[in-house]
């Protein structure tokens, strides 16, 4: 199907063997690279007017923009995690670190980037960095985390459903209910019908929807849970990136990632440019793209690499 405001042409990799990732890699080949990584249950799509903002060397500086589906969102490959799954998935932080990691490396991509996160994508992009710190020499940052749930924050309802209750996982897989919820409630100007169809499409079966449920119930709180020490070193880490340039867009309705985070990451990274919006939600970047997308622009253009 067309996408709205989607004007690119995916590419293919094969990230794993059997498994195939989709990507855009748009703008100059010569451009800075911006690296944007998604969340759950988005896919690239979210980035899509940020991309054509930066990728067009018509508007200015052409960026050379790199912008994944992860496996099992958006246009990627959508495998089984079964034990006897032929090709298998383990639906992990550490793998979408790996297949970040193996992207750039299929791509060359050995010199400084620009990352750009939204929702899980702050810990996929920051768990990368772990390795690549050399490489991050700017920060944009919509909604996200880079560090375990703040104390102050309670779980919200909503996720504990999906992360913990065999009747979340029912919902989400059977009635798509993740993706077309936050359709809804991820923003504060409803989305255009056929916006709204892009965002789910990806997710049309309860095949295809198993991402949207493995990422929540790999969302660590404690020790004991396997992503834990990837996003307690990421937050033990997030105070070095304090001299880069930043920018954090933020919509302050979020239920999720709300005030708490966006608190934690002026106070790692106090020099950071803040746009922070009272009438905007989770996908900030469908809210505010007509103010954010030039204001990124404008960061970008006064801190070149």
């Amino acid at each position: 199907m067309d996408f709205p405001d989607y004007p690119f042409t995916p590419k293919r990799f094969q990230v794993r063997p059997g498994i195939g990732m989709s990507y855009l890699d748009e703008g100059p080949r010569d451009g800075e690279v911006v690296v944007m990584v998604h969340g759950n249950p988005s896919w690239s799509y979210y980035w899509r007017h940020l991309v054509s903002g930066l990728s067009d060397p018509a508007s200015g500086k052409g960026y050379r923009c790199i912008v994944p589906d992860h496996v099992g969102m958006g246009l990627s490959d959508k495998p089984d995690d079964a034990p006897n799954a032929l090709p298998r998935y383990d639906y992990t932080l550490q793998s979408r670190v790996d297949d970040l990691g193996a992207l750039l490396e299929h791509l060359g991509i050995a010199g400084p980037v620009t990352l750009a996160v939204h929702d899980w994508g702050g810990m996929i992009g920051f768990g990368w960095a772990l390795a690549h710190q050399h490489q991050v020499k700017r920060l944009v940052i919509t909604n996200t985390a880079a560090f375990p749930m703040p104390d102050a924050k309670p779980m919200p309802w909503q996720i504990a459903l999906g992360r913990d209750y065999t009747v979340g996982e029912l919902v989400i897989r059977g009635f798509n209910a993740f993706s077309g919820g936050a359709s809804w409630l991820g923003v504060e100007r409803k989305m255009p019908a056929d916006v709204r169809r892009a965002y789910v499409a990806p997710y049309d079966s309860w095949k295809n929807r198993i991402s949207t449920v493995r990422f929540m119930q790999d969302i660590p709180l404690s020790p004991k849970d396997r992503a834990w020490p990837l996003v307690e070193a990421a937050g033990q880490r997030l105070h070095e990136y304090a001299a880069l340039p930043a920018f954090i867009g933020w919509g302050l309705k979020d239920f999720v990632f709300d005030r708490h985070f966006l608190q934690r990451f002026q106070a790692e990274l106090p020099d950071a440019e803040v746009l922070a919006f009272d009438d905007a939600g989770h996908y900030v970047l469908e809210d505010k793209h007509e103010v954010l997308v030039p204001a990124v622009r404008d960061f970008l253009a006064r801190n070149p690499l």
